[in-house]
């Protein structure tokens, strides 16, 4: 089923997440669900804030990239209860878009290495470490989870001059191509 994504203004997307446990109701269908509307809205991420859920939870599908990305060919994953272990390598600037914030792209700053542990949808744990664009859209998506969008690494003189389109977004007016939940 395709979920209406969550846009800036609601507070549920400026939330810290928690940690959910295996016997969480309904996560097969919820993950099966997140896919669905992830594709739908043509993202390569999607978290579980995004859909109205504070829990630790996103998957990610860096697939569509695969043409200009090679090593994105199977990058298809859920993460359940993810933590970051360690960041690093030289930062890099690149356009970033995000469900959220619908037609509002800005260049943004990111190490190029992740590592991370988290749990894939079998609940088998797992330490992995990422460089390039995977690295990048699992730090995007894991953002989410602690309450942080893509805009905040962006300048004040940015932001501001983003504002009516922010406030656009709050109203319900943020031409999103799929269904939104508006704030409030």
């Amino acid at each position: 089923m395709i979920l209406p994504v969550t846009v800036y203004g609601d507070p549920k997307l400026r939330k810290v997440t928690q940690a959910i446990t295996k016997d969480y109701e309904g996560l097969s269908e919820l993950i099966d669900n997140m896919f669905e509307t992830m594709y739908n809205a043509e993202g390569v991420g999607l978290a579980a804030p995004q859909i109205g859920l504070t829990i630790r939870l996103f998957i990610v599908d860096g697939s569509p990239a695969a043409e200009d990305e090679p090593e994105l060919k199977d990058f298809k994953k859920v993460f359940i209860n993810p933590e970051i272990i360690e960041v690093d390598g030289e930062p890099w600037e690149m356009e970033e878009g995000c469900l959220s914030l619908p037609s509002i792209r800005e260049k943004v700053m990111r190490e190029e290495q992740v590592t991370i542990k988290y749990f894939d949808e079998n609940w088998k744990e797992i330490t992995e470490t990422y460089n390039g664009f995977a690295g990048r859209i699992i730090l995007h998506e894991y953002d989410h989870l602690e309450g942080k969008l893509f805009i905040d690494y962006i300048s004040p003189l940015r932001k501001r001059l983003l504002k009516s389109k922010l406030t656009a977004i709050t109203k319900g007016k943020g031409n999103a191509a799929y269904r939104t939940m508006i704030p409030g």
